[in-house]
């Protein structure tokens, strides 16, 4: 089709300037797009092994990343958008290094991160034959508002949904959408063990509907469980968790925390799902331990011979796990927050986050467009803060100078993590945002 080999040469043009200028991830996509408003549907149209969507509050970029890795063990040729741009023409923009002039991509199959809103935009255009659904958290209220109608718009994906759905069985409001899956939609779920679901709470939303008759699913013979030996070695059970069921491990994970088990359990899941009789649990194994963390989720930058871990934070959900996963270690600290539209304007959440974990040695310095609002909220809970830079890069230099010997974090949000991760690549040859798990 003439427009869409159009879309592609023009995409390609814009792609190959924001690159030169040093960012823009979805400004390809939106030139393709213009050009051609069915460009996805006609990229897509000869992916026949299946078209993913991830999608959920928290972890869509590391699992997505993971289910790609154990997908590509076994043979596959996927393609994915690992830059974490979760909007639509950020998954054009991802394309456009990949497609020939034709415009059609050559895959098996498309594993898609996307945003919960951006989910239901591109399944107007392209029905996705699998979705796999993590978790419903309080995030970016003013574009998504209470977690009911973020609920909704993952249900909504999942109706839409021609094949296969995964669902977080643990997760009330993702567990509550079985109920809205077509007929001949198959159903699996992944969850924890029984033997740590005491530690749920710490990830989760609570969910206080009393009066409805909702009954939580039982995990079947196909559904994937977490069940850790430690802080971090686990395995992924199925069946009866016997070794001829299908157990997968024990591995360790490069990534850190509970939360980066439970996204490769509910990866492995899916590939599972995707993957039928061919999946091998040896082989994907071996493709989980071999992942490595996502730019900003845990990453760790190696600055004058010390580490520097980034830590992206969201949501107050996200921001305790964090803390609790890396907060723990008393190391020089820094938080970088920005109200960007892609941050969410409203950080008000900020207030429901618990930092008590890094009273004792302090914050070194606040920073970004609410360094400032970050740093009042550090006074409430008694954490001393040394210096507010709300510009990032000089934030940057200064926490880098004063703890030049020691080992070093940086909480930050989205936009932040990705201006202070720009500034890190250029000064220590680390990869590309945009070739990053390509």
């Amino acid at each position: 089709m003439l427009r869409t080999t159009a879309a592609v040469v023009a995409g390609k043009a814009a792609r190959a300037a924001s690159r030169l200028r040093g960012g823009g991830s979805a400004l390809p996509g939106l030139v393709a797009e213009k050009v051609d408003p069915g460009f996805l549907t006609h990229a897509l149209a000869d992916v026949r092994g299946g078209i993913v969507v991830v999608s959920g509050t928290n972890g869509k970029t590391t699992t997505t990343k993971m289910l790609v890795a154990v997908l590509r063990a076994h043979g596959r040729t996927v393609f994915t958008n690992p830059t974490g741009s979760n909007f639509t023409r950020g998954v054009i923009s991802s394309m456009l290094g990949e497609l020939p002039v034709s415009g059609r991509l050559a895959a098996d199959l498309a594993v898609l991160e996307l945003d919960e809103a951006h989910a239901l935009k591109f399944a107007a255009a392209v029905k996705p034959t699998h979705a796999l659904l993590l978790n419903v958290a309080r995030d970016q209220l003013d574009r998504f508002a209470e977690i009911d109608h973020t609920a909704q718009l993952l249900a909504s994906l999942a109706e839409q949904t021609t094949t296969g759905v995964v669902l977080n069985l643990d997760d009330s409001f993702v567990s509550r959408i079985r109920d809205r899956v077509a007929d001949g939609v198959q159903v699996r779920y992944f969850g924890v063990d029984a033997s740590i679901a005491d530690r749920l709470p710490e990830l989760q939303e609570q969910d206080v509907r009393f009066e409805d008759d909702f009954v939580p699913p039982v995990a079947g013979p196909d559904d994937g469980l977490l069940k850790p030996s430690d802080e971090r070695s686990f395995e992924v059970l199925f069946g009866d968790g016997s070794a001829g069921s299908g157990t997968v491990g024990p591995l360790e994970l490069q990534q850190r925390g509970l939360a980066a088990m439970i996204n490769a359990t509910a990866a492995t899941a899916t590939a599972r799902l995707l993957l039928g009789d061919v999946f091998d649990p040896a082989r994907a194994a071996e493709a989980l331990r071999a992942v490595t963390p996502p730019f900003g989720r845990g990453e760790v930058v190696m600055v004058d011979g010390q580490p520097l871990e980034l830590v992206l934070v969201k949501n107050p959900a996200g921001f305790t796990v964090a803390l609790g996963t890396y907060g723990s270690t008393p190391v020089a600290t820094m938080v970088a927050i920005n109200d960007n539209y892609a941050d969410g304007r409203d950080v008000s959440w900020l207030y429901d986050v618990s930092f008590e974990s890094l009273r004792q040695r302090g914050v070194a310095v606040t920073s970004g467009v609410r360094g400032y609002d970050m740093a009042l909220r550090l006074q409430y809970d008694d954490v001393p803060v040394e210096r507010v830079e709300p510009d990032l890069e000089a934030a940057l230099d200064a926490f880098l100078a004063a703890h030049r010997d020691e080992p070093k974090r940086i909480f930050c949000t989205y936009t932040a993590m990705m201006a202070l991760r720009r500034v890190l690549a250029a000064r220590y040859d680390l990869p590309d945002i945009g070739e990053e798990a390509s």
